[in-house]
């Protein structure tokens, strides 16, 4: 009997939107190029395999039994134990985008245009390559190869691999998926628009950085939909 899936790799997060932090409150710097010290390059190459020690390891013997769905089964639980994985490129784009509703409360007065860049950058990074006008270069070559680049696409494609096509937990994490690329489409394009100096356009960047945070927990609910956690 040939078994085979494509398990999870990623961390979990937050189950709802915290609320605003305070103007004067502190957060670390989070590390927006990446998820801890890999790079955002590296992080599809990573969620796009699959765990080989997991599918070349001994199954259960009754995996092997006529008529026992033990394999699809045990998979089912490795996916389970593996779910702080899966969602940690979520945990680190809600830090990168709470880190920058901080940066938007600053006074007028103090905003300079690096503080503008910075914030762009940490959009940028905290959508995953999934708006197709903000991939650099060799993201957007690896798009037109076929390569999938959109993180939040290959955290769906590894949650929901052991669910049908028609499967309620699927379709509803793919339509939250549709809604969180539109948010990070919507946020970008705002955030490029804004004269980022004058406090009424920042607070129109921070209402849809709340939006966006709103979809992403969203879209983490639905993950945990197709692991059934």
């Amino acid at each position: 009997m040939k078994v085979s899936a494509r398990l999870c790799l990623s961390s979990s997060s937050m189950a709802a939107i915290p609320p605003p932090l305070p103007p004067n409150s502190k957060l670390p710097v989070p590390n927006y190029n990446g998820v801890n010290s890999l790079s955002r390059r590296h992080i599809p190459l990573l969620l796009s395999i699959t765990i080989p020690s997991l599918l070349h390891s001994p199954l259960p013997a009754l995996a092997f039994d006529v008529g026992i769905s033990g394999p699809k089964d045990w998979l089912r639980e490795q996916k389970k134990k593996s779910i702080k994985y899966l969602l940690a490129p979520i945990d680190a784009s809600q830090q990168i985008l709470r880190y920058a509703y901080q940066r938007l409360q600053k006074e007028d007065s103090s905003f300079q245009l690096k503080d503008l860049e910075e914030i762009q950058a940490m959009l940028n990074s905290a959508a995953r390559d999934c708006v197709p006008e903000d991939r650099n270069s060799f993201v957007a070559f690896q798009a037109k190869t076929g390569v999938e680049v959109c993180t939040f696409k290959l955290i769906v494609t590894n949650a929901s691999s052991l669910l049908k096509d028609d499967d309620s937990a699927k379709l509803e994490a793919e339509a939250r998926l549709s809604d969180l690329i539109r948010s990070f489409t919507f946020l970008n394009g705002v955030a490029k628009e804004a004269d980022i100096q004058r406090g009424s356009d920042r607070q129109k960047v921070a209402n849809a950085l709340m939006d966006t945070m709103s979809s992403l927990s969203k879209f983490e609910e639905g993950i945990k939909g197709c692991i059934e956690v």
